[in-house]
């Protein structure tokens, strides 16, 4: 009948219409847009001119985006892979030495992707055993630092008097200042600072790196410097001493690394002079890396010299007993020489001291 008929047509278009819908969709997933414009950036923590391969931390961020893109997947280089759908991703290497790695970034649209490749050259430390990054406004951290006070000379004929006040020593904006000043107090014509980890912090074997800006004047003597922990026991310099930095105002841009030891201390032999450039205007990286075997002197990643004595016997290798950190600006004395009778004040200004192990 007519009736039966119509049924019959409805059920072929549907049915029709049916097949057409899956025929399109079918279609679709076969031209499915593939992710593009895709963007990659990395960025080292702490890389500035001075230190091209970061701060030694080993972190870096991540950032990359792409068109139609639905998830990411993230190769470091190392053997490890990550999958996400954020726009970031923070990343910290491990190991020691400055390292070369390959990234590649995917981004994916179902199953079809695209890939970017970053090349980085980055420096990892090891890890971080102790730092002070000197965070806030204040006084160094009482629990890191104590004070040398007062002007006996220190051995050397120095001219100034070592305080506690903020005129000489502060945390500020991130920084920690230590200022010689040209003042009589209490009977010296200058002031200044000098602070210390001893009885709070030592180590042995590691690392230690200084971001520092120095002082200029004439006769500013700033040094970052260490003791054996046993100095009370065996005194100096059995006790070993490990100069990271000098710098002698009168001479500026000539940084001194020096090792005292009994077999030669004062003016040692074991020391080397490098030349650099805008020690004053500029923050440079001051290191020495400390190990059963030798001692390396670095500047902004580069090493400059290196302490290996033949026989490690106690004369010339002391150095196997902890040490603590010592900060300072003398002014004058048998290093610092004669002082510019126009100097009225200059600052070391330390960005962070960290220890790795």
């Amino acid at each position: 009948s007519s009736f039966k008929f119509s049924i019959r047509i409805v059920l072929v278009t549907f049915i029709t219409g049916t097949l057409a819908s899956c025929s399109e969709n079918s279609t679709d997933d076969d031209t499915l847009d593939l992710p593009s414009n895709l963007e990659v950036t990395v960025d080292i923590q702490g890389k500035t001119p001075e230190t091209p391969d970061g701060d030694g931390s080993g972190k870096i961020t991540l950032n990359f985006s792409a068109v139609n893109a639905d998830r990411y997947r993230v190769n470091f280089g190392n053997g490890e892979t990550i999958e996400t759908t954020s726009n970031t991703y923070s990343y910290n290497y491990v190991g020691e030495g400055t390292r070369t790695y390959d990234i590649y970034v995917s981004a994916y649209k179902a199953d079809k992707f695209i890939s970017e490749s970053k090349t980085i050259s980055i420096y990892i430390a090891g890890s971080l055993q102790w730092a002070d990054e000197f965070n806030g406004n204040g006084s160094p951290d009482s629990s890191k630092w104590g004070y040398v006070i007062g002007n006996s000379g220190w051995g050397n004929n120095e001219s100034q008097y070592y305080t506690s006040r903020p005129e000489n020593v502060k945390v500020e904006n991130g920084i920690l200042k230590i200022t010689a000043k040209k003042e009589e107090y209490e009977g010296a014509s200058y002031t200044s600072a000098r602070i210390k980890t001893q009885g709070k912090f030592s180590f042995k074997y590691g690392k230690i790196e200084v971001r520092a800006k120095l002082p200029e004047g004439g006769g500013t003597w700033p040094a970052i410097w260490m003791l054996g922990s046993n100095i009370e026991d065996v005194g100096w310099p059995a006790c070993g001493e490990t100069d990271i930095m000098e710098h002698i105002g009168n001479e500026p841009g000539k940084v001194h690394s020096t090792l005292h030891t009994p077999s030669s201390y004062g003016a040692s032999v074991n020391s080397k002079v490098i030349e650099v450039e805008n020690v004053s205007s500029e923050f440079h990286v001051y290191a020495a890396k400390w190990t059963a075997e030798k001692i390396e002197f670095s500047i902004d990643g580069e090493v400059f010299y290196t302490y290996n004595p033949a026989d490690k016997n106690a004369n010339t290798w002391p150095f196997n007993k902890e040490q603590f950190i010592i900060l300072n600006v003398a002014m004058g004395g048998n290093f610092g020489g004669e002082i510019d009778p126009g100097f009225t004040k200059g600052t070391m200004e330390i960005d962070y001291v960290r220890v790795y192990q």
